[in-house]
């Protein structure tokens, strides 16, 4: 019983998550590509659009940020940065552990767009 209150209790802390809190624990998916930023979030873009048609993104100053929101809440977090060799990308996850509809292609995406 003990256990499910704890389990409760973090899914509803877990409730509110902005791209800042996403941000702050440790990235998911860390790697470069040799990509310009905005030829890598190009290829990332419409393959999270086809997994979770409310993905947006954004220009920053220093590169490209595209994330995937519920109501108030970020799920999914990308950061792709202008590097030296092309491009720095991190993906963070909310619940980055539980399965969650359109995961597996977000996360594939990223990958496959290195």
């Amino acid at each position: 019983m003990r256990i499910l209150i704890a389990a409760v209790a973090v899914v509803m802390l877990a409730g509110c998550t902005t791209p800042g809190d996403l941000k702050s624990g440790k990235a998911t998916i860390s790697a470069s590509s040799s990509k310009e930023p905005k030829q890598y979030a190009l290829c990332v873009m419409p393959k999270w659009q086809d997994a979770r048609s409310g993905a947006t993104m954004t220009e920053t100053a220093s590169g490209y940020r595209l994330i995937v929101a519920t109501d108030s809440t970020a799920e999914e977090l990308l950061e792709v940065n202008r590097s030296l060799k092309g491009s720095s990308v991190a993906l963070y996850q909310r619940l980055s552990w539980a399965p969650g509809y359109g995961r597996s292609a977000i996360e594939k995406a990223v990958r496959d767009c290195l």
